[in-house]
């Protein structure tokens, strides 16, 4: 439970701080004959401070319910 919580907090650091993750979806450019061509595009996903809060919380709780449980 603590590595799960510890990885947790870490993600909800990262949003809070990045604020947006970026992905890169193909999308496909007219076909050319025998050659396709894909085009990346990156575009970013915007996140809410609040989830990056929220995954805090979580990952808190993970770690203070997994120690009482067996301690």
């Amino acid at each position: 439970m603590k590595i799960c919580g510890v990885l947790i907090i870490i993600a909800g650091l990262s949003v809070i701080l990045y604020g947006s993750l970026f992905y890169t979806p193909l999308s496909q450019v007219p076909d050319m004959g025998l050659i396709q061509v894909d085009e990346p595009d990156n575009q970013p996903v915007r996140m809410p401070p609040i989830l990056g809060l929220g995954g805090i919380a979580l990952g808190g709780g993970l770690i203070y319910f997994g120690r009482k449980q067996r301690g």
